[in-house]
């Protein structure tokens, strides 16, 4: 439907509810509710008005910062998309209203909160909107980011801050999203506030979390209070919060129940590779050498963890110099049931894997999911890379570590199950980065470059510059504003605290101890949750403003400095949730190591085949478009595949819908192209992924 006619039909709807509320409330017996329902109809009418030629002028113009015709996505495109999916569900609800509201079982309370809701959430993106326009004007024509300098500007750093965000972590979360995804992404909510919730008792990771299961039922039953504390959370919680939330699922507990439903391989095994010189053939004359050393960045000379997965055992991977570098992590080598003890002979196809954590969090153990399955698929070894981790080992060092490890690959490949023909460097978010500045070094270098790379949704600008699709982050449960600053904070090397490394959360002691500390806390945590079940309204409104308290003219602190632009009759919502947010702002961001997106054309000549696969939801779009744009401008072999409905980091969902596996997919099917491999049948793939 033409975005004009969508419009068209929000005022003809909500004028249909305003009629049918009109009618009915005289036998209401719920009368101010209905007065708070006209009122939300009303305003959503008035965003709808407001919202509609904003619309219309990116619609006339989004196409020019599309890479080409046939990959149509930028983040104007995606806002426009955003607010055409919250306009789509008040439809839906505003259709039920109107044919409901007179009925005897119809639930005025809990239709009026839904509409509050996403008439809060349209308010906002209407915000969002005149934010947009204003990157529109002052950026040079196709561009998406800012060509001078400075980074993000005060004025949006504060619209950050001081905006509303609640609304979209409450009754709307990932209303944006694929509905499969949506079960997923309220759990990861919901435990993320509960955890925090929990976060500065004196427990361990796994003690927390156990705790957090008895607390999070509030959280549940009220939206508002989710909504509410989550916004809290990622505003005020340090960086030890966010390692540690998300290396829960490199707990041994969470680990064994991914491996449940994941692929079989018969070998997955972790590697430590000596900190010792490498000597590796210059691919402009391999009968001349270069010398590689060990990553000495910050801590000096040190190991480099790998892990090792191949689906097939073959010549090598049973070898006694592999074993020497191993250490056992479960059923390594023992050969399932159904697997043949025969040694397949050497692979000519190698994939080097970067994970992805924001390069302050993960593994290759909560990647390996979707890895054992591409080893599978493509039946290729595959090697991931566990890189040393920010705050504790900024850049250079996952750098050097990832170079490092790629070199030692191609000079012991026969270790790996492979002759290393052809190489494919992979990685998602982080990792999408490494995988391009690894190549950057190794032509530095002058050692062999992969033969491509595949980057799943790259970060290749880690500076806090403004694009339209960065401006998602104010409304993105898994990747806000804060939290990005946070991450790019640490990995820069900017940040003035220290953070104790991550602990580890998978043995038996700890998990004694922390049962221990549950069960001690399990009567208040009960007592505390059916408390909330009692008072639900009491709690939301000590921590926010509830729905009919969120009113676009009111401005809880009005010192804050607003950007001027709005119009006179309209002001966002406001968060009583403010923190004293600085973003990183240091020489090291703009280093082309480690924005690859502002190096120089002499860097980037040379680079293989990049083949990039984003997300139009992602607040991290815009850096695939422009360096796409950049490497094309170049003369550089680059693809760009977008997928439509899918969050950041949906590689680690693979699992969770037939949209997450379509779009793993479509990476398998360019490390293929890399590796020169033939697409299977149709009917074989499905049996495969069955």
């Amino acid at each position: 439907m033409d975005h004009k006619d969508v419009f068209a039909t929000l005022q003809l709807v909500c004028s249909d509810v305003i009629l049918a509320l009109n009618g009915c409330r005289s036998s209401s017996s719920n009368a101010g509710a209905t007065d708070r329902l006209l009122g939300v109809m009303r305003q959503i009418q008035e965003h709808g008005r407001a919202v509609e030629p904003l619309i219309t002028g990116f619609t006339a113009v989004y196409h020019h910062f599309d890479l080409d015709a046939q990959t149509p996505a930028n983040g104007y495109r995606t806002l426009v998309k955003v607010v055409h999916s919250c306009v789509a569900y008040i439809l839906q609800k505003a259709r039920y209203i109107a044919s409901n509201c007179a009925g005897a079982f119809f639930r005025m309370d809990h239709n009026v909160s839904e509409m509050e809701a996403y008439c809060s959430a349209l308010c906002q993106l209407r915000a969002l909107l005149y934010l947009a326009k204003i990157i529109l004007n002052d950026n040079p024509h196709g561009q998406l980011y800012p060509q001078e300098e400075g980074g993000l500007s005060e004025r949006f750093v504060q619209e950050y801050i001081s905006m509303h965000k609640a609304c979209f972590y409450g009754r709307c979360l990932g209303f944006q999203f694929s509905p499969s995804l949506r079960p997923f992404l309220q759990t990861v909510v919901i435990s993320m506030v509960s955890f925090g919730e929990n976060y500065k008792k004196q427990q361990t990771g796994l003690g927390i979390a156990a705790l957090s299961f008895f607390t999070s039922g509030k959280y549940v039953v009220d939206p508002e209070l989710r909504g509410t504390e989550f916004e809290r959370i990622t505003q005020n919680l340090d960086l030890q919060f966010w390692k540690t939330f998300w290396n829960l699922t490199e707990t041994e507990l969470l680990s064994s129940l991914t491996r449940i439903t994941s692929t079989v391989v018969q070998v997955n095994v972790m590697l430590t590779i000596p900190a010792l010189s490498l000597s590796l053939p210059l691919a402009s004359d391999p009968s001349l050498s270069v010398s590689v050393s060990p990553p000495v960045a910050h801590s000096g000379p040190g190991p480099v963890k790998v892990r090792l997965i191949s689906h097939t055992l073959r010549q090598g991977q049973d070898s006694a110099e592999l074993f020497g570098l191993s250490r056992q992590e479960g059923p390594q080598l023992s050969l399932p049931g159904g697997f043949s003890r025969h040694t397949a002979p050497l692979s000519p196809c190698l994939l080097i894997h970067f994970h992805g954590g924001g390069f302050v969090a993960q593994t290759s153990k909560s990647h390996e999911n979707y890895l054992k399955s591409w080893s599978k698929d493509m039946n290729v070894p595959i090697l991931s890379v566990d890189y040393s981790l920010a705050p504790e080992a900024p850049f250079p060092r996952a750098l050097e570590e990832c170079f490092y490890a790629y070199c030692w690959a191609l000079k012991n490949c026969h270790l790996l199950g492979s002759t290393a023909e052809r190489v494919c460097l992979v990685g998602d978010s982080a990792g999408g980065n490494l995988c391009i500045t690894v190549s950057m070094r190794a032509m530095s270098h002058g050692v062999r470059v992969p033969d491509g790379i595949v980057a799943a949704y790259p970060a290749t600008l880690l500076t806090t510059d403004a694009s339209p699709s960065r401006l998602l982050t104010l409304i993105d449960p898994l990747l806000p504003l804060s939290v990005l600053c946070k991450c790019i904070d640490a990995y820069a090397g900017t940040s003035c605290q220290t953070v104790q490394p991550a602990q580890q959360f998978d043995t038996l002691a700890a998990l004694g101890q922390d049962t221990v500390k549950m069960l001690s806390n399990f009567a208040q945590g009960a007592t505390n949750w059916f408390q909330t079940l009692l008072e639900p309204k009491a709690t939301t409104s000590s921590n926010g403003p509830s729905p009919s308290e969120e009113k676009p003219q009111v401005q809880e602190y009005p010192e804050s400095p607003q950007v001027q632009e709005y119009p006179e009759n309209f002001e966002p919502l406001r968060s009583r949730c403010l923190v004293d947010m600085r973003t990183p702002c240091t020489p090291i961001m703009k280093n082309p190591f480690v924005s690859p997106l502002l190096s120089s054309d002499s860097l980037l000549k040379g680079l293989p085949p990049v083949h990039i696969v984003a997300s139009a939801l992602d607040a991290l779009l815009d850096d695939s478009v422009m360096f796409a744009k950049k490497l094309r401008n170049m003369n550089q072999p680059v693809t760009l595949t977008v997928v439509e409905d899918l969050p950041h980091g949906f590689l680690s969902l693979l699992q969770l819908s037939k949209e997450t596996q379509e779009a793993s997919d479509i990476c398998v099917k360019r490390i293929r192209e890399v590796f020169q491999q033939e697409e299977p049948p149709a009917d074989q793939r499905q049996a495969g992924s069955s």
